[in-house]
Formats: C-alpha cells, structure tokens, sequence
C-alpha cells in the first residue's frame, strides 16, 4: 500500500496484497529481496520508504513493575529487568516497552523483545529489495492504540494469515499481547476459525491481569477481513458478554483517527494503520527497528574515549569537510569545462550572427510599441463612457500615467481590474481621486513588460 500526505488528509495512491514464497528468516535474503521487489515493480510501486509491520509470533514479552524512581533512571530500570525477565540471553534481543498508570497503583511497563538476528534478516532482505525501512512496529498496537484514558480499556483481536493477534491496552499502555495459535486454521483454501480457543484465551488473559486494571476493559473490538472479522464477531459475543465486554467490529476509520482526513471508503488494515500513524507523526508504543551505526561510530567507540574521541570526531569531521568542499569545486569546474569545450564553437558562431545583427538592423522600432500601449489602455476603459480619459503620457515606452474623470468610484475600479488581467501590464496604481461628486478626476499609472 502506498500512502501519501497531502494538505492534512491521506491518500491511497496504490494498494496490493501478495503472499511472499520464500520465508525471510530461511530463505537467502538476496533471493527474498529479489522477489520483494518482482513484486513492486509489478504493481508499478516506486516508492524507497517503507513502514513494516512485525508478527507478533516473533515477539517476547515480560512485565515489569516500575517503582518511584526519576524519569531519567527509568531506562536503565527497564534494561536491568529485561535481563531477568526475557527468557533469552538479552544481548540477542532488540526490545521497546509500553508504559501504563493504573488507577491509584505503581507504573507498569510491557517489554517486547524480538531476536535481532530476525531483524538483521529482514532489513538485509528489504535493502537487497532497495527498500528504506523507516519503522519496524506491530500491526495490532496501530489498530488499536493506547488512549490517553486509563479507564478506557479495550481488547483487540486482529485476524491475520494464519492466526489472531490479542492485544489488550489499559491505564494509557499496552497491558497484554499475544498470537493465539490453533484458532485460525486453513482447510484446503478456507480459513476456519475457532471461536472456542479465542473466547478461552481471551479469559485467561483477562485474568492475569491486576483487578484494577481488568475493571477498566469494557470493549472487545474486532479487526480483519469483513466475513471473517463478522464471524467470530457472532461467535465470541455470548462468551464475552459474562465477563462484561461489548464486542465492535471495526471496519471503518474515524475522522479525527490520525488527525488527518481519511478517505470515507477507506477499509481498516494494520498496513495502513502503521503507514498512516508514520505520516501523522503519531507515536508508536513498540518501536523496533534497531539504531543505524555507521562504521565510523563503530571505530570512535572501539578505539577512542572521552575527550581524545571528541577531538579526534571534530577533526576528522573538519578534514571531511574541508575536503569534500575541494573535490565538489574541482568536480564543478571539469564538468562546466567539458561543456563550455562542446559547446564553443556554436557559441562563437551566434556571437558573431549577433554582431552583424546589431551592426545591420534599422535603428528605428517597427513593433510601434506606443499605440500597442494606447490599444490595450482603451481596451480596459468600458464603452459606456462612465470613464474617460483626458490625458496619456508614456514615458521610455514602459511607464504610463493616465488623467481622466469618472462618473463613480466603482467603474474606475473595474477599469483598474480590467488592466490588471493584461499579462504584459503591472504595477497598476491608483494615484489619486479628487471630487466628492461626479464627474470626479482621477490619476493612474502601471508599467508596460513587453
């Protein structure tokens, strides 16, 4: 899908859906970076930037208690405790948290780890795709987003390829994210859902929650294509209504849902939904796409420290400078050289038709330029006669200054608004108007481009 701002609304310029043959953590990414981009330029897609939405498959998560500690001390908090909930070696790992405020309770976080071996990948894939990713995020949390309300809690289950995303958000965060497999199945082309497994999951999830926080979910909204999404919306309803949750089916953006003017036939996809947020500069509660480090970060860190590497950076920028400055001069005047040398003789040649141009002509003008200047004047006058003019004088044949009388203000005006629309005229000015009553005398004056 290809999505563009333009004027505080977004416009769908190109969508397509395709189904990938190759797996990119398996697969050669050269070869799954090549068939990305068969498939672009089939669709005739040539856009660089790219939003990528995750599978929740790939994701880890663990849950943190956050104590009183100052904004500043929380990051490193939040790193201590990824290395003792994940259960993977935190140095493979790539992750981003959610942070919510209960009611009368600590701050909580949401920590989502994924392998950055699956990551390194993906962006080897996509680059060999001549793609630039600019946001690895998850589909599901731009679906539906955390609100700033805390006791507007919602469940969010997004039907996908080959099973359902489970969100839940609560106190302004994301409190819960699962991938429930076994409820979307594939029976030859069919996909059949499972009902029974959502519902049960969907409980066991609620109930991990803190009681504060399970009080404040009251939505469970639905996201997918619309038959299956309307499926399992009938389905799952008298299962959730004991636990006190209304089902949605969404199939429809608000206006104001990015604060930016949606198409009203627009259908709800996590693709659009990342690609939009991107484009309004909405903050995504899971970003994942890793820091670039170029080489030259790399070799400051491993070989220099304190203040020698802040000298060494400053002056090894200096000398990039000073001498990118020199190559592009140099490169400039080879380039003006080699195209003043293809084309000297031909310029040679004009320079002399000039000459003999300006030594042969007529001294005298044959355009007669003056009653040109008097035809398009009398043009602009109206043919009642509520206007006249007295007197015309032109000066050097570009500036005119015009005496007259007018029976009203208001004709004079439009005669002014008649010259304005003549390309060749500018500067109209209204000098002066004398008279309370008619006939009152006036003076103009503009300038002639020709």
């Amino acid at each position: 899908m290809v999505l563009r701002r333009n004027n505080g609304s977004l416009e769908v310029q190109q969508s397509f859906s395709v189904s990938l043959s190759l797996d990119p953590l398996t697969a050669d990414p050269e070869l799954v970076g090549r068939e990305i981009r068969n498939h672009l330029d089939g669709a005739g897609v040539r856009e660089r930037y790219c939003v990528v939405g995750l599978p929740l498959k790939w994701m880890l998560t663990t849950h943190i208690d956050i104590p009183d500690l100052p904004e500043a001390d929380i990051a490193s908090f939040l790193q201590i405790e990824a290395e003792r909930g994940f259960a993977a070696d935190v140095t493979t790992l790539h992750y981003s948290s959610s942070r919510r405020h209960p009611a009368g309770g600590k701050q909580q976080a949401l920590l989502v780890g994924v392998p950055r071996n699956h990551l390194a990948l993906l962006e080897q894939a996509l680059r060999a795709a001549k793609l630039k990713p600019v946001s690895f995020s998850l589909g599901i949390a731009a679906l539906q987003p955390a609100g700033a309300d805390a006791l507007n809690g919602a469940l969010a289950l997004a039907i996908g390829e080959t099973h359902i995303d489970l969100q839940i958000t609560c106190g302004g965060g994301v409190a819960a994210l699962r991938a429930l497999e076994g409820a979307l199945e594939l029976q030859g082309s069919q996909k059949v859902l499972n009902a029974e497994i959502v519902a049960r999951e969907a409980r066991i999830t609620l109930g991990q929650l803190p009681a504060g926080l399970r009080e404040t979910v009251h939505r469970a909204r639905i996201f997918g294509p619309a038959a299956l999404a309307r499926q399992l919306a009938d389905e799952i309803e008298l299962r959730l209504e004991p636990m006190g949750l209304r089902v949605e089916l969404v199939t429809r953006y608000s206006p104001d849902e990015f604060g930016l003017q949606v198409p009203p036939s627009t259908v709800v996809s996590p693709a659009l939904s990342l690609a939009a947020g991107y484009l309004a500069g909405r903050k995504v509660p899971f970003e994942l796409l890793p820091p670039r480090v170029t080489p030259w970060q790399q070799m400051s860190a491993r070989y220099s420290s304190g203040k020698l590497r802040v000298a060494a950076t400053a002056a090894g920028a200096i000398v990039l400078i000073v001498a990118g400055a020199f190559l592009y001069q140099q490169w400039q005047l080879m380039r003006l050289g080699t195209r003043w040398s293809a084309m000297a003789s031909k310029v040679r040649e004009v320079e002399t038709v000039k000459q003999q141009i300006h030594q042969y002509r007529p001294w005298f003008d044959e355009s007669l330029r003056a009653l040109t200047i008097l035809r398009q004047l009398t043009a602009a006058f109206p043919e009642e006669g509520v206007v006249t003019a007295k007197t015309v004088e032109i000066r050097d044949l570009n500036t005119i200054t015009c005496t007259g009388t007018t029976r009203d203000h208001q004709s004079l005006l439009k005669t002014l608004d008649r010259l304005r629309t003549n390309n060749i005229v500018s500067e109209v000015r209204l000098v002066q108007v004398r008279g309370s009553k008619a006939p009152l005398q006036f003076t103009f004056d503009f300038h002639w481009n020709e």
